[in-house]
């Protein structure tokens, strides 16, 4: 983005943004702002999170600020689930997360962030949606206070299972094959 602003709950206009940093493959950023009489949030740990313990997404679905629902967390460690993105470790809920959403805290009973709201299951919510684990937010939120960027390693393989067609194919019957 070329400028960047920031509206507070109360209406208060933020103009003065500073992009601190930003990962594209979790689509999180750092945004450092110019405001006096704000309260920061505290962080949770998703690692202590267990499946059936409540949970609130907060955003601004659709417009409607200040918007906040209420689920479980369904699972954990959720894989393989969303084509579009590469990120693939999330926390699953069934709390109400609708286009808006994203980029909200997710937060449990006590009021702590355990997780960014960022994706759901087709194009409106459906009783499932998925959460990045607070665990990995605050990692990717230390590294682009630190460096503004977060580097990943990357081989340049992959790897695809072994079905019946590959199985004739080599002969093998266990393991994998790198593409």
């Amino acid at each position: 983005a070329a400028a960047v602003s920031v509206t507070l709950a109360a209406g208060r206009r933020i103009d003065q943004v500073r992009i601190v940093g930003y990962d594209v493959l979790t689509d999180l950023a750092v945004l450092q702002i110019a405001a006096d009489k704000l309260i920061s949030a505290e962080w949770g740990d998703s690692d202590n999170l267990e499946v059936g313990e409540w949970v609130l997404a907060i955003g601004n679905p659709y417009g409607l600020d200040r918007t906040v629902t209420s689920g479980i967390v369904s699972a954990k460690q959720r894989r393989g689930l969303l084509q579009r993105s590469p990120y693939q470790d999330f926390l699953q809920t069934d709390a109400a997360v609708n286009p808006g959403n994203s980029g909200g805290p997710l937060v449990n009973i006590r009021g702590e962030i355990v997780g960014i709201n960022t994706a759901i299951v087709g194009q409106s919510f459906q009783g499932i949606s998925f959460a990045i684990p607070s665990v990995s937010v605050r990692e990717i939120y230390n590294k682009l206070i630190a460096e503004g960027k977060v580097a990943r390693a990357w081989l340049g393989v992959g790897l695809d299972l072994v079905d019946d067609e590959v199985a004739r194919k080599t002969g093998l019957e266990l393991g994998a094959v790198v593409v």
